[in-house]
């Protein structure tokens, strides 16, 4: 049994993996002529560099209109704008994600009511929301998450059956199809994050899909300063801010989006030797197969740590970390449940919606769904997309280094937690002791 990297030992990997973003002359070319133009904001909004984008973003998801805001967060508020959730208003979103799912929410005046999530999907579970609904309901934002979409199919009927609107959360789901329909054309729109770590990017910005032209229209006067839309068939007045991206930003998006396919299709295949790989593995459960998936994504490659019962075993946490110094980037604590995340401070102090004519303000200190907790700080382990960029033996690399700490969890069970280090932090947590650090 090799002694683990994390006590002493010879790591299974020192070799980096593949670099991102990925860019190419192309691209460098590209950004120079856009430079060379000197029109590099985003107005009359959209450009004509663009409404091309937009218009080749939006084929290639089913959709029939898309336009670019300056990130995702503020797509997903613009998204409910657009929908006429207001003031008070419930919005029922996944515990189980990034903060701005559900910080989006509020910072519209709209409330997020938290919902569980599915064990084999680590997205929206239906009954779970079912059981959320309230007369003040007004829309279900589903998020599709690392490699799995949510059941579109149960939401859309929950949805029609108490008059919801869907907003497609598909940040992590860039080129992915559910049924054949894709990413963010299902619901009534759909968003996408072009931050830097996505499957495309442009540094920070965002993407809004819907095949409504009033929807289109309603975005453009919120995105634009309250502009009327270019075509301003539905005659729209909306108070508005500025929310457009720029030339510049859209620039490195046509190259993001010629080579998505053929970086969807790398990732898909390594992810599933990956699987191949893991199957049989003690402690370790790869998530199930996805048959409504008709075109997989991945965002991240997320296994479940599952040690048997009774069986020796330390934390996730230090699992995570053990794993890491084998020299395979990773992460525990990707996500929190969102209630508890140190990043999620919503009070009725600053956030009065949350007492608007309510007997009793909303609390969510007293959320609680089993769920998603177990996949924040027991049980999920998150492997980045750019390690599946590579070749296939990146992916035997993550496979031994995998199996390596599992035939070492009774030794590593006899260890200091302290050995997990920042690992056993939350994300914001650690990013204060790394600023401490640096300073």
């Amino acid at each position: 049994m090799s002694k683990l990297a994390i006590l002493g030992g010879e790591p299974v990997r020192r070799a980096p993996f593949q670099p991102w973003p990925q860019f190419d002359s192309a691209d460098l070319e590209f950004l120079q002529k856009v430079v060379e133009s000197r029109h590099w904001g985003g107005y009359p909004y959209p450009t004509p560099l663009a409404a091309k984008f937009c218009e080749d973003f939006a084929a290639m998801h089913g959709a029939r209109y898309a336009l670019p805001v300056v990130n995702g967060t503020v797509a997903i508020t613009v998204a409910l704008q657009t929908l006429g959730v207001g003031f008070g208003d419930e919005v029922i979103v996944p515990a189980y994600t990034w903060d701005g799912t559900a910080t989006a929410v509020l910072a519209m005046g709209a409330v997020p009511i938290f919902a569980d999530i599915d064990p084999d999907t680590y997205c929206l579970d239906p009954e779970s929301v079912r059981q959320a609904i309230t007369a003040r309901t007004k829309a279900i934002v589903p998020v599709h998450l690392a490699m799995r979409f949510a059941d579109m199919d149960a939401l859309v009927e929950i949805a029609a059956q108490h008059h919801l609107f869907v907003v497609e959360d598909c940040a992590h789901a860039h080129g992915g199809a559910y049924r054949g329909r894709g990413a963010g054309s299902i619901g009534d729109l759909g968003t996408f994050s072009l931050q830097e770590s996505k499957l495309m990017t442009s540094g920070e910005g965002g993407l809004i899909l819907t095949n409504q032209l009033e929807h289109y229209e309603a975005l453009q006067t919120l995105i634009n300063c309250g502009r009327a839309s270019l075509t301003d068939q539905f005659g729209k007045r909306m108070l508005g801010l500025n929310y457009r991206l720029t030339d510049l930003q859209i620039a490195l998006l046509f190259g993001q989006l010629r080579r998505l396919p053929e970086l969807r299709e790398k990732r898909a295949r390594h992810a599933a030797l990956l699987t191949e790989l893991l199957a049989g593995t003690p402690a370790i459960r790869t998530l199930p197969p996805q048959p409504a998936l008709t075109s997989p994504t991945h965002y991240c490659y997320v296994f479940q740590y599952r040690p048997a019962a009774g069986q020796p075993a330390p934390h996730r946490d230090l699992f995570v970390a053990a794993l890491e110094a084998e020299g395979i980037p990773c992460d525990g604590r990707f996500y929190e449940a969102v209630y508890r995340s140190d990043l999620f401070y919503a009070t009725p102090q600053n956030c009065p919606q949350l007492a608007w004519q309510r007997a009793e303000p909303v609390d969510y200190s007293q959320c609680h769904c089993p769920v998603a907790e177990c996949a924040a700080y027991e049980e999920s382990v998150w492997l980045f997309q750019f390690e599946f960029l590579g070749c296939e033996q990146d992916i035997r690399d993550i496979a031994a280094a995998i199996q390596k700490v599992v035939e070492n969890l009774e030794v590593l069970a006899r260890q200091d937690a302290a050995l997990a280090g920042i690992k056993a932090m939350g994300r914001a947590q650690r990013a204060r002791v790394e600023r401490a650090k640096n300073y």
